[in-house]
């Protein structure tokens, strides 16, 4: 095995690499293509047209111009640029064109001011993608709109989307990438090419009556840009972003807004290359970061290698070229602590070896594919379900299939925690000296809901760890799994645990010699949804009280909370609109997703996640500090890169067991009698609305972003310690990306909720999102309803600029 390779093949992302020059030297043909490839790049990049195509439209545009000039007056058609000819490109349909990007021309102004620019700018790009269709390109790489011309700014955003809008007509199976820079900086277009369009935009369309905008960088310029033109495209799947790394990367909350954008082409420049002490070409560490977390997107975007030379040895096609294997010698990929300056850079030893790398970027980029950090548990689990959207759970109404249990089975916290909990629940019932509900003096222990027993093998390892013997029961509907508990009893709890075919609501509890039911002192139950109590858990729980210890009795969990926090994700909105064609209420359903491509819009500064002192410690991190550096999402970490805590908000909370009073009048509204009042608000008796729950949260929101909806987590009490010594110590379960390191790290049973919303609502800088969140029920399902406002502080007051419809999941409620 390679000493050098880090981690497994199968556990790590590919880098396709590509090579782009913005001027390449030689015509991409079929022969250069696969001289790169032996030189191990993975594809090239191809403009549809050439030189010659570029010199005939600057000619008709400066006949136009020279034309407009003698007759002023005169009223001249707009010029025309006739079809391509063979002396335009050198492309024609062929084998070789999957391995080729093709690139329509940078030196068009589809931005322009200038009607004439535009116009002609129009025509070249419709003919180019006309082309690149015809032709079998699968990809086409697009300068992105150019943002300044002079003291204008922006102005021509709408003019280059409609641009993108007709493309993907005019080639229906072209997938398009936008190429952007991160950030917007007037700088880097100060300086175009003599033959670039915008440098013959007439003065009168370059002057404004308006306020010289302020020329400073713009962090979210180019996303701005991107915003509009993937909206006009109506978030289509077919148009992605490539991105330009620049030297010097901008704040880590900007990175993390691209890291949720619909990434198919990362373009690294040899500017953003740095030379190591030794003389090698490197990546400086922060590059590195922010490519290794890019690459752990469940698509992985591809790279090209930008300006670092021509394919070498394409002069020579005799010489024989090493490929670039990802092999380094040790000195090649040390990088130091603190970076090299441009003049130490400039002062580095040329690479000292026999036989000098013929690429070098390459070989370095292959050697990170190499060594890439391992992935943390939580990512190898997640595989393929990274932003994959699935329907909840209905599991009252439907009998789950053995691998749905065995999925939630595999977490590696969850049951270690549930049978801690239940050990300290023993204890000290056994130190408090409880009475208990059986006749023997053993604690009673349900399982309700118990799946194919996990959750009764723990109890029964709780009672033997901590000396306190128990009666043990396990209720379950399924009857299938009903058949797999019973075979457990048999072989491997040696009939220690009587199992009970029943819907837990209707158990009359633990059967007695004498004929009558007795009670449970310690019911255990794993109805937890990934928005608590999305799956019924309250519901459930509350019909099975009835056979808990009205005394003494306690409840596996205690409590669980709703949390909940805007969020922006382009990919989900995407799926969402896709499904809707087929699935009129799927932007109305919460769908369960694992979600890693999105983007917090309101943060906080880094606070402590959690102050509880809990029984069980989560166990040790693993991965080194990287593995903490890439989470995303919903993975667990404080805060991301930036420093920032998203701000995540309770919405509400369930306490089990309920006060006996609550049920007693939920049983007196059941049947609709006149004592128990007028009936449900939403229809029903209103025996279940004691569950209703509602929530209003405000986030601010500093940096101007898009909202796609509300991610959902919960937090569960399992156990808090009993007795005078507790201290408050509790047994928590969480998948809050603020609270689940200090709480259960590395659970995986749950995935986050994501409540859409249909249409993407813009949110300003320094603005306000309001969430409005209903739990609704009409005694035969429970369903969730949700809105969000946006507001901004104008000379103080408060004014609302959006506000979304009321979303409604009544059709696809869960059933009681």
């Amino acid at each position: 095995m390679d000493t050098e390779s880090s981690i497994s093949m199968d556990d790590m992302p590919i880098f396709y690499v590509g090579h782009h020059e913005t001027k390449r030297s030689h015509p991409v043909t079929e022969q250069l293509l696969h001289h790169a490839q032996d030189l191990n790049y993975d594809m090239l990049t191809a403009p549809i047209t050439n030189a010659h195509f570029q010199a005939r439209v600057l000619t008709a545009l400066s006949t136009y111009f020279a034309e407009l000039q003698a007759s002023p007056t005169k009223q001249l058609p707009l010029p025309l640029i006739t079809p391509l000819s063979p002396a335009d490109t050198l492309h024609s349909p062929n084998d070789s064109i999957s391995q080729l990007l093709a690139l329509t021309s940078p030196w068009i102004d589809l931005a322009s001011p200038d009607p004439v620019i535009a116009h002609i700018s129009r025509q070249v790009f419709t003919l180019e993608i006309a082309y690149a269709a015809f032709c079998g390109f699968g990809n086409v790489v697009i300068q992105g709109p150019k943002l300044h011309h002079n003291d204008l700014h922006g102005q021509g955003i709408a003019r280059y989307a409609r641009a993108i809008q007709e493309a993907l007509t005019i080639g229906q199976y072209i997938n398009i990438q936008i190429l952007l820079p991160m950030i917007d900086d007037p700088n880097d277009e100060s300086h175009d090419d003599v033959g670039n369009l915008s440098r013959f935009v007439r003065d009168e369309y370059l002057s404004t009556s308006e306020p010289k905008e302020n020329r400073e960088v713009d962090i979210f310029g180019s996303w701005d840009a991107w915003n509009v033109i993937r909206t006009v495209c109506k978030y289509s799947q077919r148009v992605s972003v490539a991105l330009t790394l620049p030297p010097q990367l901008p704040p880590a909350f900007v990175q993390r807004r691209w890291f949720s954008e619909p990434l198919r082409l990362i373009s690294i420049p040899a500017t953003s290359f740095v030379k190591n002490k030794k003389g090698y070409w490197v990546l400086p560490i922060a590059h590195q970061m922010l490519l290794f977390r890019y690459m752990r997107l469940r698509t992985v975007p591809w790279i090209l290698l930008t300006d670092v030379g021509p394919i070498p040895g394409v002069d020579d096609p005799e010489l024989v070229m090493t490929s670039g294997t990802g092999f380094l010698p040790q000195e090649a990929v040390t990088i130091p602590t603190q970076e090299p300056t441009p003049a130490e850079a400039a002062k580095a030893p040329p690479q000292k070896s026999k036989q000098a790398d013929p690429t070098p970027h390459l070989s370095y980029l292959r050697h990170l594919q190499r060594n890439q950090p391992p992935k943390t548990q939580i990512e190898r689990f997640g595989a393929g379900y990274q932003d994959y959207l699935q329907a909840p759970l209905q599991p009252l109404t439907d009998n789950l299939e053995s691998i749905t249990y065995e999925v939630f089975e595999k977490d590696p916290i969850k049951y270690e925690w549930y049978e801690r909990a239940i050990e300290a629940a023993l204890k000290d019932w056994a130190a408090l000296k409880k009475p208990t509900s059986s006749p023997d003096g053993a604690v009673v222990v349900a399982v309700v809901g118990a799946g194919r027993g996990p959750l009764v093998t723990r109890a029964l390892r709780a009672s033997k760890n901590s000396g306190v013997r128990i009666q043990a029961w396990a209720v379950e509907k399924n009857p299938n799994a009903y058949v797999l508990l019973q075979r457990h009893n048999r072989d491997s709890w040696n009939g220690a645990v009587t199992v009970v075919k029943s819907d837990m609501r209707y158990w009359r509890g633990p059967h007695r010699e004498d004929g009558t039911n007795g009670h449970v002192d310690i019911m255990v139950s794993e109805l937890l949804g990934s928005f608590a109590d999305n799956e019924l858990s309250p519901e459930c729980l509350d019909g099975v009280q009835h056979v808990l210890n009205p005394t003494h009795g306690i409840s596996i969990p205690q409590s669980y909370t709703a949390h909940l926090t805007p969020a922006s994700a382009p990919k989900l909105h995407a799926d969402v609109t896709t499904r809707s064609i087929m699935d009129s209420t799927a932007p109305e359903t919460p769908h369960v997703v694992m979600l890693h491509a999105i983007d917090f819009l309101s943060t906080t500064a880094p606070t402590n996640a959690s102050n509880d002192q809990s029984l069980p410690k989560s166990p040790t991190p693993t991965g080194g500090s990287y593995a903490a550096a890439v989470r995303t999402g919903t993975t667990p970490v404080p805060s991301d890169a930036s420093g920032l805590t998203p701000n995540i908000q309770q919405a509400w909370e369930f306490v089990h067991p309920v006060q006996p009073s609550i049920l007693s009048q939920s049983r007196l509204r059941r049947g609709g009698s006149a004592a128990g009042g007028v009936g449900g608000a939403t229809g029903g008796d209103g025996a279940n609305e004691h569950n209703i729950r509602s929530s209003r949260s405000a986030f601010k929101c500093k940096n101007r972003g898009v909202c796609h909806g509300i991610a959902g987590y919960f937090e569960s009490v399992l156990y808090a310690k009993e007795g005078q010594d507790a201290k408050g110590e509790k047994v928590e379960l969480s998948t809050n990306p603020v609270t689940m390191d200090a709480k259960s790290r590395d659970m995986i049973s749950w995935f986050p909720i994501w409540f859409p919303i249909k249409t993407p609502m813009y949110v300003p800088d320094d603005s306000e999102i309001v969430v409005s969140m209903w739990r609704q029920t009409d005694d035969r399902k429970v369903w969730y309803e949700w809105m969000l406002e946006s507001f901004v502080e104008v000379r103080g007051r408060k004014l609302r600029v959006a506000v979304s419809e009321v979303h409604s999941s009544r059709k696809a409620g869960c059933l009681m």
